[in-house]
């Protein structure tokens, strides 16, 4: 997994995954995965699954790049605590799931709290069984 800056302000988590390195054949068996993964976390809540490449697709104007097969994000929310109103802004959480021909890229938003950043890490190393 590596960290990177995208369009010079977004922090992400990133890991790309051959599909050799993984016994998930597919983007919605990696969600299924995160999902589970969610649902048994003490904190996290699963709010919803979205397609964004048939959103994409959908569009009259939408472009999507010729080697992205497939790609959605699963979104929840860690949030225990709401301090102000503010911290709203940066939540809920999503894990985007894209499907080349040979790889799956996994990636998410840093998150200001380093608990979430470790367990959203964890899940999607987790991904890579050899």
């Amino acid at each position: 997994m590596k960290q990177i800056t995208l369009m010079e302000k977004y922090p992400l988590f990133v890991l790309e995954l051959e599909k050799n390195e993984t016994d998930k054949k597919s983007v919605d068996e990696i969600i299924n995965y995160l999902k589970s993964k969610i649902e048994a976390h003490p904190v996290a809540t699963f709010i919803a699954i979205f397609d964004h490449y048939a959103h994409t697709k959908s569009l009259p104007e939408g472009n999507i790049a010729e080697d992205i097969k497939a790609a959605k994000n699963i979104i929840f929310c860690f949030g225990k605590e709401l301090p102000k109103p503010e911290v709203m802004g940066v939540r809920p959480r999503s894990i985007g799931v894209a499907e080349k021909e040979d790889r799956f890229v996994i990636s998410f938003l840093e998150a200001p709290n380093p608990q979430a950043n470790a367990a959203m890490e964890e899940w999607a190393k987790g991904l890579r069984t050899t």
